[in-house]
C-alpha cells in the first residue's frame, strides 16, 4: 500500500514539473524603437493560469496605465487552453537605450521569469510627466492611441456662473459641472480654485451625485454638479475664477480578440484622465459714489430690518435687551455691527451676533441678529433713537436706507441697597454716585449716636465672629467637591476642552500676526482636534473623520456645522503641506472659533 502511495506522489510531482516546463511567460512590446513622448505597450503573456504576477521596474519610462489584465480561452476538439496577459501603457521620457527586466509569475508552485526587452528611445517631443495638454482647456493623460481632442470632447469640466457683470460685493454663484460620455469608476481632486479677490462660501453638495442629461453644443452628456460656490467680489476690476482640476479613472472597453472574448463580453482597461475647467473672468463695477449715505457700511443685496426691546419700563441697574435684526439675501456674513445711539447714562456691552444664514443654489440668504445688553444706571425717561441701516441694491443700482423704530423707556428708582445711586433736586445739578466714591453733602439735623450703640456687642459683631468658622466649613465642602470632580477624568477633560482649544487658537493668532501661515494652520488643526478628543472622550490616535462625524451626529449636532468642521480640518491639513490662497487665514481663525462655540452650546 505504501509503494502505491509513493508512486502516486511521484506521478503528481512529475506532472507538475511537466506542466511548469510547458508553461511560458513571454514579454513583448508593440515597438522597440520609440521617440520621447511617444506611447507604446508592453505585454507579459502566460499560456496557463498563474498567480502572484510581479512586474519589472520600468526605469526610464512613465507608466500611464496598467496592469491591464485580460484572459482568453481557446477550445479545440474538446481541449481547452487558458492564457492570461498583463499589459502596460508606457511613455518614453528621455533619449537612450533601456532594458526592461524580466517579470515573474508563479505556476503550480514554480516561479517563471520572462525574457528581457531592449527599447531604443530617440529624440521626439518633450514630455510633461503626468499631463499632456488637450484642447478646450482640459488636460488628459493619453493612455490609448488617439487624439487628446477626442478625450476632451467626451470628458470635461465647465465653470458656469449665473452672472459675469456685477457690482463690488454682489453675490455670484459658480457651478463646476462635469460633462461626460464615458464610464467613470473613480475620481479625485487635483487642484482647487484659488479665488483671489473673492470672499467665498461653498454650497454643501449631497453625498450622492445627482446625474442628469444635458445637451451641450449639439451633443448629449451625462452632467453632474461637482462643486458650487457663492462668491462676493471684494474689489472692482476684472477678476478671474481659477480652474478646478480633477483626475478620473475611466473604464474603457477593448475590442475582442477571439470568439471566446466576444462571448464573455471582451476585456477592458482602466485609464486615467486629468481634466481642468477653463478660467472665467468676472467684470466687477465699483459701487457708485453719488447718493452713498453716511450709514452705508458695505452691505450689498436686498434686505429688511426689524428692531425690538424686551421691556419699556424697568428699574435702575436692571438689564434691558435691544435687538436689531437684518434679513434678506446678499453679503450677510460680511455685515458690520450697526452703530446704535444709546443714552449716555446706559452701560452698553458688545452685541451678541446670531446668524441664521443658509447657502443654497439661490445664494446666501437668511438673517443676522445683533442683541445688545444695556443697563440704565439711574432713573428717568430715556429714548433710543432710530438706527439707520443702508445697503446697495444691485438690481436697481441704487442705495436704500432703512430705519428702526424709536423706543421710549421709563427707568424707575432702583433698590435702596444698590451700589449705584442717583441724586437730584430742583436747585442742584444731578450727581451720579458710583460705589462710595462720591457722596452728596447731607444737610439738616444729623441723628446723634447713643452711648453703647457702637459696633461692639452688635449683631454685626457676632455675625463676623461666626463668619470665620462658616468660611472654613465652606472651604472644606468646596475642596471635597473639587476632589470628586477631579476624580472624574472624562468630566475634567470635557470641562477643559474649550479652554485648551482657546489656548491653541490664541497661539494660532500669534503666529498669524507674525505671518507664519504654516504654523498658524497647524495650531488651528491641533486646537480643533484636541477639543474634539477631550469633548468626545476619544483618544487622539483614534480620532478620524468618520468617528468625528458619527459622534457628533449621535449628539444631534447640525449636519451643516459638522460639514463646516470637516472642511476646516481638511483645509488646515492641506495647508500644512501646500500653500492655501483661496481662503484668508483670518476667516479660518474666525470660523474655527465659531465652530467650537456652536458645538459647546449644543453639547
Amino acid at each position: 500500500m505504501s509503494r502505491i502511495y509513493y508512486i502516486a506522489t511521484l506521478l503528481l510531482l512529475w506532472s507538475g514539473l511537466l506542466l511548469a516546463q510547458d508553461a511560458r511567460l513571454t514579454a513583448s512590446a508593440s515597438k522597440t524603437q520609440v521617440a520621447t513622448g511617444e506611447q507604446f505597450e508592453v505585454t507579459f503573456s502566460v499560456n496557463t493560469n498563474g498567480d502572484r504576477f510581479t512586474a519589472p521596474s520600468f526605469s526610464g519610462f512613465e507608466v500611464v496605465s496598467g496592469p491591464n489584465v485580460s484572459t482568453s480561452m481557446t477550445s479545440i476538439n474538446g481541449n481547452t487552453t487558458v492564457s492570461n496577459s498583463y499589459s502596460y501603457d508606457l511613455v518614453a521620457v528621455k533619449q537612450g537605450t533601456y532594458t526592461i527586466g524580466p517579470a515573474s509569475v508563479v505556476v503550480n508552485g514554480h516561479k517563471l521569469n520572462s525574457n528581457t526587452l531592449k527599447i531604443t528611445v530617440i529624440k521626439g517631443q518633450p514630455v510633461q510627466q503626468q499631463n499632456t495638454t488637450a484642447s478646450g482647456g482640459n488636460q488628459a493623460d493619453e493612455t490609448e492611441t488617439g487624439s487628446a481632442a477626442s478625450v476632451a470632447d467626451a470628458l470635461f469640466i465647465r465653470a458656469v456662473t449665473d452672472k459675469s457683470n456685477v457690482y463690488q460685493g454682489q453675490q455670484i454663484i459658480v457651478s463646476y459641472k462635469l460633462y461626460t460620455r464615458l464610464a467613470i469608476s473613480d475620481s479625485g481632486v487635483d487642484q482647487l480654485p484659488q479665488l483671489n479677490g473673492f470672499w467665498s462660501q461653498d454650497i454643501i453638495q449631497p453625498q450622492q451625485v445627482q446625474w442628469r442629461t444635458e445637451v451641450y453644443k449639439g451633443q448629449s452628456y451625462n452632467v453632474a454638479d461637482i462643486k458650487q460656490t457663492i462668491l462676493f467680489p471684494e474689489r472692482s476690476g476684472n477678476l478671474t475664477i481659477d480652474p478646478l482640476g480633477m483626475s478620473f479613472i475611466v473604464r474603457k472597453a477593448m475590442p475582442a480578440r477571439n470568439i471566446m472574448e466576444q462571448f464573455f463580453g471582451g476585456t477592458y482597461k482602466d485609464v486615467k484622465y486629468s481634466v481642468k475647467s477653463k478660467p472665467v473672468t468676472i467684470h466687477v463695477k465699483p459701487l457708485p459714489d453719488s447718493g452713498q449715505p453716511e450709514s452705508f457700511a458695505g452691505a450689498v443685496g436686498n434686505f429688511s430690518l426689524t428692531s425690538a426691546i424686551d421691556k419699556k419700563e424697568l428699574k435702575a441697574n436692571e438689564a434691558l435687551n435691544f435687538t436689531f435684526k437684518v434679513s434678506g439675501s446678499g453679503n450677510l456674513k460680511l455685515l458690520k455691527a450697526p452703530k446704535v445711539d444709546f443714552p449716555a447714562d446706559f452701560e452698553v456691552y458688545d452685541p451678541k451676533v446670531t446668524d441664521n444664514i443658509s447657502a443654497t443654489a439661490n445664494g446666501l440668504s437668511g438673517s443676522r441678529t445683533y442683541n445688545y445688553l444695556v443697563i440704565p444706571r439711574h432713573e428717568g425717561d430715556f429714548t433710543i433713537n432710530p438706527v439707520k441701516f443702508s445697503y446697495f441694491n444691485p438690481s436697481t443700482g441704487k442705495y436704500v436706507t432703512l430705519s428702526s423704530e424709536t423706543f421710549s423707556i421709563k427707568v424707575n428708582k432702583g433698590a435702596a441697597n444698590t451700589n449705584v445711586t442717583a441724586l437730584s433736586s430742583t436747585d442742584q445739578q444731578d450727581i451720579k454716585v458710583l460705589g462710595n466714591d462720591i457722596r452728596y453733602i447731607k444737610t439738616g439735623d444729623a441723628a446723634l449716636r447713643k452711648p453703647g450703640s457702637g459696633f461692639y456687642n452688635s449683631a454685626g459683631y457676632y455675625l463676623l465672629l461666626l463668619l470665620g468658622p462658616a468660611a472654613f466649613i465652606a472651604a472644606l465642602v468646596y475642596r471635597r467637591k473639587q476632589r470628586q470632580d477631579n476624580a472624574d477624568v472624562v468630566g475634567v477633560k470635557r470641562r477643559r476642552a474649550a479652554k485648551m482649544a482657546a489656548k491653541h487658537l490664541e497661539s494660532a493668532r500669534q503666529q498669524l500676526d507674525t505671518n507664519n501661515t504654516q504654523a498658524f494652520y497647524e495650531h488651528v488643526f491641533k486646537g480643533l482636534y484636541g477639543y474634539l478628543s477631550d469633548k468626545l472622550n476619544i483618544s487622539y490616535a483614534a480620532l478620524n473623520r468618520e468617528e468625528i462625524m458619527r459622534q457628533l451626529q449621535s449628539r444631534q449636532v447640525d449636519e451643516q456645522l459638522i460639514r463646516q468642521l470637516l472642511d476646516t480640518l481638511d483645509l488646515c491639513e492641506m495647508a500644512r503641506y501646500a500653500p492655501v490662497t483661496h481662503t484668508a487665514p483670518q476667516e479660518v481663525y474666525e470660523k474655527a472659533k465659531d465652530i467650537i462655540s456652536e458645538i459647546e452650546n449644543k453639547l
